[in-house]
């Protein structure tokens, strides 16, 4: 195995080869200790262009193999995922500052995410019916073209694995930009598709900041973007992909509440919250960020509040993604306090022994906050969730609607009638059920409502298959007995 801590360079990958042309540079940053890690090129829209001209020369050939015939490809590349997890699992941790369970976790959904993938035949068949006496219709799904696809810095192993995977088993071929903050597991997962077989071109990877981001938008040959990151960001990508006239699905931010109602098992729904909370650092637009306590579960704050002594940062609990997120979450949780909440755990100014160099914060509780304050409504990003009181479950469901956002809702009861409730009528994609990260397994598709997704459907699961193709309708008739009809 790689020695994990002798980082090569960041290059870009095109046309089946790593290359770095002079470009400027800048410093690739573990957060775990801050250390400078690598060094990554800011590429410029001619090495955008360039990868965009491999995937296009190589788009005949390899969307003219079965379906069949290129997932046998993705066979190989998951048993590489299955053989190297552990390298994975520390090329997560170096970049992104997860602990090793929690980076663990990300490469074997990495490799879930290809098992749906090499399933594809069994889930693509193409209709065909007889319409009329004679006439065959027919439809196939054809790949796109030439797709991109931007993933963020929370996942650096998993959410290349939601768009790659489907979209290359589907024929088309790939140009990615990983976030510049984490680009070391994509450039890895590169080599693995190489040596799995995978065709030169047809995943290729630029490096790099705004520019090719804006490059891959406005691009004519791609037809197709998938985006994950901040909301601001998802807005900006969305409208610029859609005025080149690119097929677009951009997600962005969240601001997900569980609403705690006074049946909740005290000990499950401390515990869930709790770990939705600071899983991951709080880096995923599935933590909870708001609880709505709904009448008396003062029991179950108190539950929490010993739930979070049981968390070390270091430990099991691991960094944020920079030394300015870390600043940014310090100054939500002091102006919440200046502004009249109350900090039942604190996580601010947190160093950890032999990483001083490191962005950590610790798990941070903040009762008593109004739904004005910005705690309540902005996303933190961090290991912090806000407890806002309500009254009852109507009160709870408007503070819950009245967010812009709408990637998750859970609700902590043992009441079927009120869980069917908040089922109904909280306006999100993705519901819990005393279930604090309510991640939808495959073949399930994941996607948020309001302003956590811009276009239609998803890019992972059976919803993917909707935006990584395009249907071809064939229209037959070969009996010159057969009827004549308006058809014919």
């Amino acid at each position: 195995m790689k020695d994990i801590k002798e980082q090569p360079q960041v290059q870009n990958f095109i046309d089946g080869s790593f290359e770095r042309n002079g470009h400027a540079a800048m410093d690739v940053i573990s957060p775990v200790d801050g250390s400078v890690i690598s060094s990554l090129p800011l590429s410029t829209n001619l090495d955008v262009d360039k990868a965009v001209q491999s995937a296009l020369k190589a788009f005949p050939e390899w969307s003219a193999l079965t379906l069949k015939e290129r997932v046998q490809i993705f066979f190989k590349y998951r048993t590489l995922l299955e053989k190297y997890c552990d390298e994975l699992t520390q090329l997560v941790q170096l970049e992104n500052g997860k602990t090793y369970g929690e980076a663990k976790a990300e490469v074997e959904k990495s490799i879930e995410l290809c098992e749906f993938a090499v399933s594809m035949p069994q889930i693509v068949v193409n209709e065909i019916q007889e319409v009329s006496k004679g006439v065959e219709c027919r439809i196939e799904r054809k790949p796109l073209g030439v797709v991109a696809s931007i993933t963020p810095f929370n996942f650096p192993n998993m959410v290349p694995h939601w768009t790659m995977p489907n979209a290359l088993v589907l024929g088309n071929t790939m140009v990615m930009k990983p976030s510049e903050l984490v680009p070391l597991s994509t450039m890895r997962m590169a080599e693995l598709l190489k040596e799995a077989g995978l065709p030169d071109g047809v995943f290729n990877i630029v490096n790099g900041g705004k520019e090719v981001v804006e490059s891959l938008c406005d691009h004519p040959k791609i037809e197709a973007i998938s985006f994950v990151g901040s909301t601001k960001v998802a807005k900006i990508v969305y409208q610029r992909a859609a005025g080149s006239l690119k097929r677009c699905v951009a997600l962005g931010g969240a601001k997900n509440h569980l609403l705690v109602l006074p049946d909740a098992n005290p000990e499950m729904t401390a515990s869930n919250v709790v770990a939705s909370m600071s899983g991951c650092a709080g880096q995923r637009c599935m933590a909870a960020s708001v609880m709505v306590g709904v009448d008396q579960v003062q029991g179950i704050i108190d539950r929490m509040v010993e739930e979070t002594k049981a968390i070390v940062p270091g430990e099991n609990l691991g960094s944020v993604i920079s030394a300015e997120a870390k600043k940014r979450i310090e100054d939500y949780i002091t102006e919440a306090e200046n502004n009249g909440a109350k900090v039942l755990v604190d996580g601010r100014n947190t160093t950890v022994s032999g990483k001083e160099g490191g962005f950590y914060v610790g798990p941070t509780i903040i009762d008593y906050v109004t739904t004005d304050m910005s705690v309540a409504r902005e996303e933190i990003f961090g290991p912090v969730i806000s407890i806002i009181r309500a009254k009852n479950l109507d009160e709870a469901l408007a503070i819950e609607n009245g967010s812009n956002y709408g990637n998750a809702a859970a609700v902590f009861t043992q009441s079927g009638g009120l869980a069917k409730q908040v089922m109904e009528k909280a306006s999100a994609g993705m519901i819990g059920v005393n279930i604090g990260v309510p991640v939808p397994r495959e073949p399930f598709s994941f996607g948020g409502w309001n302003e956590s997704k811009f276009g239609v459907g998803d890019i992972t699961g059976r919803s993917s298959i909707e935006f990584w193709t395009q249907n071809k309708k064939t229209t037959t008739k070969w009996n010159p007995e057969a009827q004549v009809n308006w058809m014919s």
